[in-house]
């Protein structure tokens, strides 16, 4: 099993990257998605965001209001780690338990917004990061997210600088290029990551 670490700056263009590596056979875990259920209504790890933040974190359903906890935490980096502290561990136990349900030659990756921000690097045999220029990402997140450009800007700068996150990386995606582009550039690493895998 090769064990890879996929990063890359919100706007970036991660999501993009892994649905390709998913097309061409990837196992994928999918770090935010697994964070979404770890704090669905009913768990524990709802309860502990509520008795952390307050009753003011749900939405009328009784699930988590996102857009609001996200105004407090990425605000306030203090709140931003209370937060973390609740929610890294029960994404790292899921995890876990997807990775050990893969087949063992498989090619298994890790979609990580935190990767680089949490020292993870280490916990990957591969890491991979998917790089747009810092413009092409402020432009994504509120052409495409709707965001404002001072939210967009916030949520930038709450995480790793590009710097910080092309350190660590063993392979860059560069995706400042159109999607003909990146879908071939995605089969080359495709390619090299089941050699390594085999070599493993």
């Amino acid at each position: 099993m090769l064990k890879v670490g996929l990063t890359g700056g919100i706007g970036a263009g991660k999501s993009e990257v892994s649905r390709l590596l998913v097309e061409q056979g990837a196992v994928l875990i999918d770090a935010d998605r697994i964070a979404r259920e770890v704090v669905a209504p009913g768990t524990p790890g709802l309860a502990a965001v509520v008795d952390a933040f307050g009753e003011d974190v749900l939405a009328p359903d009784g699930g988590l209001d996102r857009p609001k906890l996200g105004s407090i935490v990425f605000a306030d980096p203090a709140k931003l780690a209370a937060l973390n502290a609740i929610v890294h561990p029960l994404v790292g136990a899921r995890s876990r338990e997807l990775e050990s349900a893969a087949a063992s030659d498989a090619v298994v990756v890790h979609d990580v917004p935190l990767l680089a921000e949490n020292g993870l690097a280490g916990l990957y045999d591969v890491v991979v990061v998917v790089d747009a220029r810092p413009e092409t990402q402020l432009d994504r997140l509120v052409r495409l997210r709707g965001m404002t450009e001072e939210d967009a800007r916030a949520r930038m700068a709450a995480q790793a600088t590009r710097e910080k996150r092309l350190e660590i990386a063993d392979v860059v995606i560069d995706n400042d290029v159109p999607l003909p582009e990146l879908e071939l550039r995605v089969q080359e690493v495709w390619a090299d990551l089941v050699r390594r895998a085999a070599d493993a």
